[in-house]
């Protein structure tokens, strides 16, 4: 792909440093990728992102990390730059991850285990105007996916038994940022066993049926601290 100038300037947000540094060690023999920075959280990604000059051309941005997750932070770097370009990674790809993604007006959906030649073309791809999501997913597709997933609430199926505690709430924002039982254990300095305690209880209080369903209602909702 014939790119619009020599070099994009990326700049990359995750809060795993082993994963950050794996990506700098791909990417900084590339000449036409300049590394402009790094954050490993949402807050730190919006202040790096406003004090370079000039604006990275693409962010790299992990969605869950702390602080601010990146859905957040891609919110209001769009707010104040609305012709910011945000290429999101995680370690899910499902619809449901790739509609959050759209609605944050993101360009692009990466799996964390992606090859160094598929992360290059897509972020060819994003710097040139165009999106880049998994296989198989067209603008199309995408615009249907939008627009059902607008039209779906899983108000119209979920009538909470009871409602949740403090520490549930909590629990089940993270599980809409994309977190695991045991980085959530890890954030919160509590067991695997117990967030996932608290999960069961919140599938139960929700009147859900699986895990799979709470993960939906979760990342739906958009939960708020």
């Amino acid at each position: 792909m014939k790119l619009l100038k020599k070099s994009i300037r990326l700049l990359i947000a995750d809060d795993h440093s082993l994963f950050r540094s794996g990506l700098l060690s791909l990417l900084k023999p590339e000449d036409d990728i300049c590394i402009v920075g790094e954050a490993n959280n949402g807050q730190e990604l919006i202040d790096i992102y406003f004090s370079s000059s000039p604006f990275p051309d693409i962010a790299l941005v992990d969605i869950s990390m702390p602080v601010m997750s990146g859905l957040d932070a891609a919110k209001q770097i769009l707010n104040r730059h609305e012709t910011a370009k945000i290429l999101f990674l995680s370690m899910y790809e499902d619809d449901e991850y790739v509609y959050q993604c759209i609605k944050a007006g993101g360009k692009g959906l990466l799996n964390k285990n992606i090859l160094k030649e598929d992360l290059i073309l897509a972020i060819e791809h994003v710097y040139n105007g165009e999106e880049y999501y998994k296989d198989g997913v067209t603008k199309q597709k995408l615009e249907k996916l939008y627009k059902n997933q607008e039209i779906y609430s899983f108000e119209d199926i979920v009538h909470a038994r009871e409602p949740l505690s403090w520490r549930e709430e909590e629990i089940l924002r993270l599980i809409g940022e994309g977190l695991t039982s045991g980085e959530i254990g890890d954030k919160l300095e509590i067991s695997r066993r117990t967030v996932d305690s608290y999960r069961a209880s919140i599938i139960q209080k929700l009147n859900l049926k699986s895990l799979p369903d709470l993960i939906k209602y979760a990342i739906f909702h958009n939960i708020k601290p």
